[in-house]
């Protein structure tokens, strides 16, 4: 018993040890909190976003752009040409900066 309290009292150091790991568990239960209540707030609003969605499929209408999404090749606005890059491919078709991107 006696080896159990010279551990819990650190050398005298068990001032400064302890409210630390009470800080830390603090701290640490304090972000599961916050990250779960965020998970669920985000779950809600995916699901509200999906059933939108659900039902503004359901109706039929298709937005502008639903051949380019299929498949389709774009088109170059300013002249009405075909720009070359099929779906997919656009990013192919950006210029990146010598440096890798490292600015």
């Amino acid at each position: 018993m006696d080896s159990l309290i010279t551990y819990l009292n650190m050398d005298g150091y068990a001032g400064f040890v302890w409210p630390s790991y009470g800080i830390a568990a603090v701290v640490m239960v304090g972000l599961y909190v916050s990250v779960r209540a965020g998970l669920r707030r985000d779950e809600r609003t995916l699901s509200q976003l999906q059933a939108a969605g659900a039902s503004r499929r359901r109706r039929g209408t298709e937005t502008p752009d639903q051949g380019e999404r299929d498949g389709d090749s774009t088109m170059d606005t300013r002249d009405g040409q075909r720009d070359g890059t099929e779906d997919g491919d656009a990013f192919n078709a950006i210029t990146l900066p010598d440096d890798g991107g490292r600015a």
